[in-house]
């Protein structure tokens, strides 16, 4: 995430739809009936310190199919959201993230209606006809209505579903995913995404992955996104509205798509410079990170006016204070297409992995395109530095958005480089994210990825750097 104010896919649901499993009775392979004693509750948290009632236990998602129409005059969704998993226990109940007014009208599994309740604030109950025998494939699909709420944290600012002037972006770290469609709301169950988004003709849809067909119909116009590499829920995101979008290529030939909100104020012909901005840094971090994860990339420039930028996969979203299209800010969020998409934590508390590495890819950009070195910009920071109270790799709940986190984790890989050598350093910011490529990480991995790579202990540093509070001596 960018910082202002506050510190398997399509393949999977073309064979569920084969095999009959989202309509028509329930497949034999995917729920079992038994006795009950053989079959138990999924747990309703993910076990996050940080987030203990976010997630659930008892199964993994394999792919989300989001099917939502949009009404701007009444800002209010219709949706069904399909949700095809494997069971990891013998289920004989499980739950789903849901939060807010939205009202279900439908919910089945396997094709055949299921009881379900709500409690809390996000805890949907799910009791399917029988028992989920474990290892098996089930689908469920949710069908629900009404006005998504936004969620505004003292703490963490503003996620989920955002109202806009013409429509609406969806942003939805850490907590926000479960505002407008049903999910396993936790980092550590990735899945491929299918977005079909209908909305009256006039207005775009922008999401992760890369676009499908467009459809007009009586005056609405449905577009369909496709994200099939594996993403964390809270990297999911929506822009619906009017934007002016530019398409292009980056050197490799990789797609480009771009787009800026129509009721942003920007500098004539300033989507072609985002757009060739946005290449041209995809295409130098690659050169130090290796190969982009992801099949398309770009961003959106939104009038949101939640003041931060955030790392949503393949296609990052922009605040319009950014309008001027500031070359540290998109280094920032490109380089969390690496460093928390591609690679995620498992925990909250590990999000230096994320914002760390993301800080120090501006640091580098600053040094390849302004001619500030990166040493600079560490000792700057280290002597500008006024609290240093926390732990990097555990600041706590309310601190996962701190300069703490940003600042001290970008110092931590200068330091790091400073203690093994550049050879070995640019060694590690290329196959770290090569050996976890699509998959979740914690500050232990890390930690014992380098030892392995520089054949040193490295303990007595990490512990300095991430675990002690205290200014670290250099």
């Amino acid at each position: 995430m960018g910082r202002f104010d506050r510190r398997r896919g399509h393949l999977l649901l073309s064979c569920a739809l084969a095999l009959g499993l989202l309509a028509g009775p329930a497949v034999t392979a995917s729920a079992t009936p038994g006795p009950a004693s053989q079959f138990t509750p999924g747990a309703p948290g993910a076990g996050d310190p940080y987030f203990p009632d976010m997630g659930n236990g008892g199964y993994d998602v394999s792919h989300y199919d989001i099917r939502l129409a949009f009404d701007p005059r009444t800002k209010a969704i219709s949706a069904t959201t399909t949700v095809i998993a494997r069971a990891t226990q013998n289920l004989s109940r499980f739950d789903l993230d849901f939060r807010g007014p939205l009202t279900i009208s439908k919910l089945t599994v396997n094709g055949r209606a299921a009881a379900f309740t709500r409690s809390g604030a996000q805890e949907l109950a799910i009791t399917p006809p029988h028992g989920l025998r474990r290892g098996t494939t089930f689908v469920v699909a949710v069908t629900y209505a009404g006005v998504p709420r936004r969620i505004d944290d003292p703490a963490l600012g503003v996620s989920g579903w955002v109202a806009t002037k013409d429509g609406a972006v969806a942003l939805n770290q850490p907590i926000g995913a479960a505002t407008y469609y049903p999910v396993n709301d936790t980092t550590g169950d990735k899945a491929t995404y299918t977005q079909t988004i209908t909305v009256p003709t006039g207005l775009t849809v922008l999401a992760n992955g890369e676009p499908g067909p467009t459809t007009k119909h009586n005056g609405r116009t449905t577009f369909r996104w496709q994200m099939n590499q594996p993403m964390a829920s809270e990297l999911a995101m929506l822009a619906i509205g009017k934007y002016n979008v530019t398409r292009g290529v980056t050197a490799d030939g990789r797609p480009n798509l771009t787009a800026i909100g129509q009721s942003i104020d920007t500098k004539a012909g300033q989507g072609k410079v985002f757009n060739r901005t946005t290449a041209r840094i995809v295409q130098w971090e690659s050169s130090l990170y290796g190969r982009y994860p992801f099949g398309s990339t770009g961003g959106v420039l939104t009038d949101a006016r939640v003041g931060y930028a955030l790392e949503t996969q393949g296609r990052p979203v922009y605040d319009q204070r950014t309008s001027e299209v500031d070359g540290d800010l998109l280094a920032h969020e490109l380089g969390h297409q690496w460093f928390g998409d591609s690679l995620t934590p498992v925990h909250w508390s590990d999000i230096w992995l994320n914002e760390g590495f993301a800080t120090y890819s501006e640091w580098l950009y600053q040094e390849k395109f302004n001619g500030v070195p990166v040493q600079k910009s560490f000792a700057e920071t280290y002597a500008g530095e006024k609290d240093w109270s926390g732990k990097v790799a555990d600041p706590g709940r309310d601190q996962i958005f701190d300069d703490l986190v940003y600042n001290r984790g970008a110092m931590t890989l200068q330091a790091l480089r400073m203690k093994i050598g550049d050879r070995a350093f640019f060694q590690v910011l290329k196959q770290w994210p090569a050996t976890y490529r699509h998959g979740n990480v914690s500050t232990q991995t890390f930690i014992r990825f380098v030892e392995r790579l520089t054949h040193r202990d490295l303990g007595a540093f990490f512990r300095t750097w991430l675990y002690q509070p205290g200014k670290p001596k250099i």
